[in-house]
């Protein structure tokens, strides 16, 4: 039996128990909450469910982006679009997520990662059902609109939640936990590529005209299966309850979803305790107006972190947006190949190079870190889109050149700065800022998201494959940015920061 601890001292380094789990320890503070889950994390069947869960966000999320990237041929067509309307149709998923994210952010930080994580995946229902059935493009525009807003709400609290469940250094650490998100979005790509490939296949020939209304609305499942199971294994962050002063809500977290054997000191237990004094050149918890915490992600404590992490958004995003999710454009428009080498092409790349690629950056990145990994990944990016620009319209075996550098491309995305810009966005900031954080970043990022899914369309038209020397400045610019920042958030602990 563990003798207790003497008042005022801090928990002890647990030992082990016979039955695998680790020793009491005893916590009186928010410090001491941090301290548990910074070395340990979090064990058990219970955890890996809340991983799988946060991780079937982003399922979600990237399904909803890339489901109507091979359709938007077939919109065009069907709804007789101009370019601009077009790209409005794509852009419009951005603007909602530019709103979600933005507000999210905030609430995440306000409510809690549970509410938040409870309610987004009804957007993804609702919009779901809505964009498979809408009878015109302004419908259409709406309800992505609608699933916007869904994929803006999940991603903080995703990314939150990923974190903190985690461990700061070792195996399942959170720069590996949360890089876990573009594997995550890649194998949902891919997977909607498998979706689009099996109904292409299936359908008779005159029926390809709806193909992407089956594709669009075959989201709700997934989504409705995700929101069941959330309710039956889901909880609050510890790290969130104990920023709010409810240690003892954190604990019973940490016994029931961690399994860390900890108990609350006599002295706090059956107490709620005032939310912690925060006093580290920056604002206290609550104070400041509903909106400070944006003001103090520019605060010189956290000013150059804030503006790196937008730097990777920013420019892998638009490289993305471009190339990765106007893949099916691509290789239609501008290789000038047949609808089923685009299905093909578009899920060997996205679930076969992507998912690879993400993979590959989970298992390096406490080796090399996010800085060095995210550098070679804009460097790599940038050369691609080179040789893109250089073939031009690829004939003969230039195509499978051609092919290789978008694979190329995703790859480098997939395992490098795709990847790592949720890692500078999640990481570089504490449990009381990392909602808001994350919100802002993806908000600035969904922005520029919108202006690239526009122009893209358009520059495309008008250049052919001379766009690529366009997009080509994406990456070398966030090559230029992370060279000369040197933050880097990997196993960095942010919250015992002075």
């Amino acid at each position: 039996m563990n003798s207790p601890e003497p008042a005022g001292t801090s928990a002890h380094a647990p030992g082990t128990t016979s039955t695998g789990r680790t020793s009491s320890r005893i916590i009186r503070s928010a410090s001491d909450i941090h301290s548990v889950l910074a070395e340990f994390g979090s064990q058990g069947t219970k955890t890996k469910a809340v991983i799988i869960l946060a991780l079937g966000g982003i399922f979600m999320d990237a399904y909803d982006f890339s489901s109507l990237a091979f359709g938007i041929t077939a919109i065009k067509e069907q709804f007789g679009l101009s370019g601009f309307m077009t790209g409005l149709v794509n852009a419009s998923i951005m603007v909602g997520a530019v709103i979600g994210a933005l507000f999210g952010g905030y609430l995440v930080d306000r409510f809690g990662r549970y509410k938040l994580f409870m309610a987004d995946m009804v957007f993804f229902v609702v919009a779901a059902i809505g964009c498979a059935l809408a009878p015109n493009e302004w419908v259409l525009i709406f309800f992505r609109f609608v699933m916007g807003i869904g994929v803006g709400l999940d991603l903080p609290v995703a990314m939150a939640f990923l974190a903190e469940f985690s461990k700061l250094k070792g195996k399942g650490n959170r720069s590996q936990r949360v890089n876990a998100w573009s594997p995550a979005w890649y194998i949902a790509t891919g997977i909607g590529y498998l979706v689009v490939l099996i109904i292409f296949i299936s359908l008779p020939y005159d029926q390809h005209a709806i193909l992407w209304r089956l594709v669009v609305g075959f989201g709700a499942v997934p989504a409705l299966v995700v929101l069941l199971v959330r309710r039956r294994y889901l909880a609050e962050s510890p790290e969130w309850l104990a920023n709010q002063g409810d240690l003892r809500a954190a604990v019973d977290v940490m016994r029931s979803h961690h399994n860390l054997d900890v108990k609350l000191a006599a002295e706090v237990d059956g107490a709620k305790t005032a939310a912690p004094e925060v006093d580290r050149q920056t604002s206290t918890p609550g104070r400041g107006g509903k909106w400070s915490g944006f003001a103090e992600l520019f605060a010189p404590q956290y000013r150059v972190r804030t503006i790196v992490a937008l730097c990777v958004s920013v420019f892998s995003t638009f490289g993305y947006n471009a190339v990765a999710y106007g893949t099916p454009l691509i290789i239609t428009t501008l290789f000038h190949q047949t609808p089923l080498v685009t299905i093909i092409a578009s899920l060997v790349i996205n679930l076969g190079f992507g998912a690879v690629g993400g993979l590959l950056g989970m298992s390096i990145v406490n080796r090399f870190g996010t800085r060095r990994i995210t550098l070679v990944g804009f460097v790599i990016q940038a050369v691609a889109l080179a040789l893109l620009a250089l073939v031009g319209i690829p004939s003969g075996a230039l195509v499978l050149v051609s092919v290789a550098m978008l694979a190329a491309f995703v790859f480098a995305q997939a395992g490098g700065p795709g990847a790592n810009l949720m890692n500078y966005a999640t990481l570089s900031y504490p449990t009381r800022l990392r909602g808001i954080g994350i919100g802002f970043n993806q908000s600035v990022l969904r922005a520029f998201s919108i202006v690239s899914l526009i122009m893209f369309p358009i520059l495309a038209g008008s250049m052919g494959t001379g766009v690529f020397w366009v997009v080509a400045c994406a990456p070398l610019a966030g090559a230029i940015a992370v060279g000369i920042v040197k933050w880097d958030p990997t196993a960095k602990d942010v919250e015992e920061e002075i």
